[in-house]
């Protein structure tokens, strides 16, 4: 079997399909009542969230999914100095725009940096691994403080940063209560699952969300225009390009090799940039956990290898096992990590930057299976490994 050193680079790929199409609208009104407003911006790609706007309030609906069922969880979005509509007792209440948040990922610390509110950010789940300028010179000086993530969170410390909302990776009800205290103490926590996405749009597409928070909705919205026609040009180029390299990805974990499934949004990212996926046409939004036997005869004839993880160096997967030397990309130096940007921190911007510019993912695997395809061949997130 495999060494237990390796760590799997998708671990967010656990995960269920998602259910429906979105819309996203803006309210015009003053008083709260029961009518829809004139839609300002539709959401095209993600399916995990729904806004409704009416008079004076809006309506976030997030699929959740737990112990096997899909609910619904709602939060009203209430302008500042509205009452909330008396119709909806009971929902938890968002004041915006939100002037203070605390965010558990470092996906909500870019899609804050895109919103341009990076600076409301005063609480995070860890200061270890950042990379906006912005939020690190907050953490030098004191103004944004680390509380912890899930079970371990600090409750103390958030309740006294009176945030308008934390943003969290989970359900807010799951693990036993994880922020009862918070919701008991009037912090709105709202469950963010930009990860269960299937494309890497609808991944980026939760920053509208953002927008939606703290009223910076037209910005974001043609900011994130820009972004998917960027995507949508390099798809067109990618997909279509032949011949298809094929590929694999990631690290084996405690003997286990962890891919991505083919509803995958890093499934969608290989078709996009026109590579060979062996397990293109497998379900589920998540991860397939394969054994070596499974996975080693496609392995062994692959063209590239993506999505190491922890290694930087041909001589650092070799010591993780040293099968690994048999296998083709090793021999041919077809190793491509996505760790260019780690800052001295040691934080990698490819997962806080990058999950707000697929567009520059995709352009860089373009680049690595399609040599020449691209007027520039630099490389942004990825590198060689040498």
């Amino acid at each position: 079997m495999f060494s237990d050193n390796s760590s799997p680079a998708f671990l967010f790929f656990f995960a269920a399909g998602l259910l429906f199409g979105i819309g996203c609208n803006q309210p015009s009104g003053r008083s709260s009542s029961d009518r829809l407003v004139q839609p300002r911006c539709k959401i095209r790609y993600a399916k995990g969230f729904h806004i409704d706007d009416y008079q004076g309030y809006r309506d976030v609906s997030i699929v959740d999914h737990k112990a096997g069922r899909t609910d619904t969880l709602h939060y009203l979005l209430v302008e500042e100095g509205i009452n909330p509509p008396a119709d909806r007792p009971g929902l938890p209440v968002i004041v915006t725009p939100v002037r203070r948040m605390v965010v558990i990922s470092s996906m909500h610390v870019a899609m804050a940096e895109f919103a341009g509110v990076a600076d409301r950010i005063t609480g995070l789940g860890s200061i270890q691994y950042i990379n906006s300028p912005i939020v690190r010179a907050g953490i030098l000086a004191g103004k944004v403080k680390q509380v912890g993530i899930d079970a371990g969170i600090n409750n103390e410390a958030v309740v006294a940063m009176h945030p308008g909302v934390l943003i969290a990776m989970s359900n807010p009800d799951a693990g036993g209560g994880t922020y009862k205290t918070l919701t008991d103490a009037g912090i709105p926590v709202l469950a963010d699952a930009d990860w269960l996405e299937t494309t890497p749009l609808g991944r980026a597409e939760w920053v509208k969300l953002m927008g939606a928070l703290v009223d910076r909705d037209e910005l974001v919205d043609k900011k994130f225009d820009s972004l998917a026609q960027s995507y949508q040009r390099l798809a067109a180029i990618g997909s279509q390009a032949s011949p298809k390299p094929s590929v694999i990805t990631d690290m084996p974990f405690k003997g286990t090799w962890y891919v991505p499934a083919g509803e995958s949004f890093m499934a969608q990212f290989l078709r996009d940039a026109g590579a060979d996926y062996h397990w293109s046409a497998t379900r589920g939004t998540g991860s397939l956990p394969l054994s070596f036997e499974a996975i080693a005869p496609v392995a062994l004839k692959a063209d590239y290898w993506l999505n190491l993880g922890n290694v930087d160096s041909r001589a650092d997967v070799a010591a993780n096992d040293n099968r690994f030397t048999s296998l083709r990309a090793f021999q041919t130096g077809a190793l491509y990590n996505y760790n260019r940007r780690i800052n001295d921190l040691g934080s990698n911007d490819y997962w806080e930057s990058g999950s707000m510019h697929p567009d520059l993912i995709l352009a860089d695997l373009i680049r690595i299976l399609h040599p020449g395809l691209l007027p520039e061949d630099s490389l942004y997130y990825y590198k060689q490994l040498k």
